[in-house]
């Protein structure tokens, strides 16, 4: 038997009826996805035309992973007058531009448990029960168990973006890599204490776990 619906005086029903206000962020997330998605294929796509001997995709991927080839010197032998034009594509372009893929997929990933779980936990239930296509992870979410998944997520993100830079590391000064790996680590510190209260705030076996 179903639990009896409960009434609610029109003041608490407008406030609980208040998160339907979140549904337009929910819709527009699935939007930036549906453009990430889209960037992703076109960039795949200059990478295949690239691979074939094609210039223009190879000199639109060249700027977008922003690499730069062999550094042309001037006559007092230190100041940067140009860069060697990139004629085909080398094993750095590829790593950065599959790297920069990757990096799409996650950023992805990191959307999908933003719209599922923020939908869950803060609008409305999905009612996902017994399908078969249900996420795992969806199974306990709420707002604490979103924060870690996010916190890691972004880590992740993080990572590429470092790894990306040390690929191309010649393209930056010191002072960039060195910031890169201060913020990343700083991101790892702050998804430690995410997590580490969590498991403060709710320890395993406390009740209602599962």
């Amino acid at each position: 038997p179903q639990p009896p619906q409960i009434k609610l005086s029109p003041l608490p029903n407008l406030i609980f009826a208040s998160r339907w206000l979140q549904l337009p962020l929910y819709v527009g997330l699935i939007l930036a996805q549906a453009v990430y998605v889209f960037q992703f294929w076109v960039e795949l796509v200059h990478l295949i035309e690239a691979a074939f001997g094609n210039q223009t995709a190879l000199a639109m991927l060249v700027k977008s992973t922003g690499y730069k080839a062999m550094a042309i010197f001037g006559a007092d032998g230190t100041t940067v007058v140009g860069y060697e034009p990139v004629k085909a594509l080398n094993e750095t372009i590829l790593m950065l531009v599959v790297l920069a893929l990757i990096d799409v997929v996650m950023i992805s990933n990191l959307l999908i448990m933003v719209i599922i779980g923020g939908y869950e936990t803060f609008v409305s239930r999905l009612r996902l029960d017994g399908h078969p296509d249900q996420p795992e992870w969806l199974n306990q979410v709420n707002a604490s168990v979103l924060k870690v998944k996010l916190a890691t997520a972004i880590i992740g993100i993080s990572s590429i973006h470092l790894l990306k830079t040390f690929i191309n590391a010649d393209n930056y000064t010191e002072k960039v890599l060195l910031w890169q790996t201060v913020i990343h680590i700083a991101f790892l510190f702050s998804a430690l204490a995410i997590a580490m209260s969590d498991r403060i705030m709710h320890p395993p076996g406390a009740a209602g776990d599962h």
